[in-house]
C-alpha cells in the first residue's frame, strides 16, 4: 500500500507537472473508480472538463488538485495500488490494462497529456468535492495555501509531514497528549488517522523499532518525552524515505512518472522476520496485529508486562 512518504512523492510530482493545464476531456473506464463522487462518472467528467487544475495538496494519503477559481477539487486516494501517472508525447499511447480513469489535459503551452488512474487492486477513487474551510483557518494541507480542504478528507488529523502541524490547534504539544489520552497500544494510537495521519504499518514499525518501543506499549504509561521520541522517529524515518522516492516492493507503486522508490532496501524492521536486528543482532519478530503484521526486536523493544487493551 502506497504510504506517505510514497503518496507526497507523487503530489510533488503532479505539483511540478500538471498544474496550469487545462482538463479537456475525462475517460471513465471503470465506475467503481468514482464511487465516492455523488453524481456519478457523467457528472465527474461534467465537473472536471474545462477546469483548470492550480494547486497539489496532500493531507495525510489523501491527495487533491484544487480547480482553479471553485471551490471544488479533483481528490484521489491511491487505496492498496492506485497510481496517478502523467503521460505525454508517445506515452499517450500506452494503454494500461489497469487504466481506471483518463483525464485528458492541455499544458499552457497548448500539448496534449494525459493524467492515468491505474489501480490494479482497485481499493482508491477519485471524486470532485466541495472544499470546506479548515478549523484552525490554517492550509489545508502540504502544497497548500489555500485554508480549506475537501470535506472528505475533514475527518483526518495533519500529518507529522504537514508544515501548518506547528502552528496550528492542538500543535505538536497537543499531539503529544492526544497520542497518550488515547488509552491503547501505541502503534494503534500510531494507526489512527483521527489522531495523527499518514502513518501505516510499515512507518509505524519503523519508528518503534528506532525509539526501542514495543507496540504493545500502553500510551496512558508513556511519558510525554517517550511519545514525543516516537513521534520524531516516525516523523525522520517518513522523510528519510521521502528523500528516497518512497517504499517500493513490487510492481504496483510508482511514481508519478513511473520511476520506483528504493526505501525498502533499509528498512530495519518492517518484513524482516528471522533477519538480525540491525541494533543487537537478535532475529527479528513477527506478530499477527490487527489483521496485519507487526515486526520488532524482542531484545531492543521488550514486550510490555501488562499487554494494552
Amino acid at each position: 500500500m502506497p504510504e506517505l512518504p510514497e503518496v507526497e512523492t507523487v503530489r510533488d510530482g503532479l505539483a511540478r507537472h500538471v498544474l496550469g493545464t487545462v482538463v479537456e476531456s475525462v475517460d471513465v473506464r471503470r465506475d467503481y473508480s468514482v464511487r465516492r463522487h455523488a453524481g456519478g462518472p457523467m457528472d465527474f467528467a461534467a465537473q472536471l472538463t474545462g477546469q483548470t487544475l492550480s494547486e497539489a495538496a496532500r493531507r495525510g494519503k489523501y491527495l487533491w488538485l484544487t480547480l482553479d477559481g471553485t471551490d471544488d477539487a479533483l481528490l484521489g486516494h491511491l487505496g492498496m495500488s492506485g497510481q496517478l501517472l502523467v503521460r505525454t508525447g508517445a506515452g499517450l499511447d500506452v494503454i494500461s490494462p489497469h487504466l481506471r480513469v483518463r483525464i485528458g489535459l492541455r499544458s499552457p503551452d497548448g500539448d496534449a497529456m494525459a493524467l492515468d488512474f491505474v489501480d490494479q487492486r482497485t481499493f482508491g477513487h477519485l471524486s470532485v468535492c466541495e472544499l470546506v474551510p479548515t478549523p484552525d483557518g490554517l492550509p489545508g494541507g502540504a502544497g497548500s495555501q489555500r485554508a480549506a480542504l475537501p470535506g472528505a478528507a475533514a475527518h483526518i488529523a495533519r500529518d507529522l509531514l504537514d508544515p501548518a502541524l506547528a502552528q496550528g490547534t492542538p500543535g505538536r504539544a497537543g499531539l503529544v497528549d492526544a497520542v497518550r489520552r488515547r488509552r491503547t497500544g501505541i502503534k494503534r494510537a500510531l494507526l489512527d488517522q483521527s489522531v495523527v495521519s499518514g502513518i501505516g504499518n510499515i512507518y509505524a514499525d519503523e519508528a518503534l523499532w528506532r525509539a526501542a518501543m514495543h507496540y504493545a506499549r500502553p500510551t496512558a504509561a508513556l511519558t510525554r518525552a517517550q511519545v514525543a521520541q516516537v513521534l520524531l522517529a516516525a516523523e525522520q524515518v517518513m522523510r528519510e524515505a521521502l528523500a528516497q522516492g518512497g517504499t517500493s516492493f513490487d510492481a504496483l507503486y510508482v511514481n508519478v512518472n513511473g520511476a520506483s522508490g528504493y526505501f525498502d532496501r533499509s528498512l530495519n524492521a518492517y518484513g524482516q522476520e528471522g533477519q538480525p536486528c540491525p541494533r543487537c543482532g537478535t532475529p527479528i519478530r513477527r506478530d499477527e496485529f490487527m489483521n496485519r503484521s507487526a515486526f520488532s526486536c524482542p531484545t531492543c523493544q521488550r514486550r510490555p508486562r501488562t499487554p494494552s487493551r
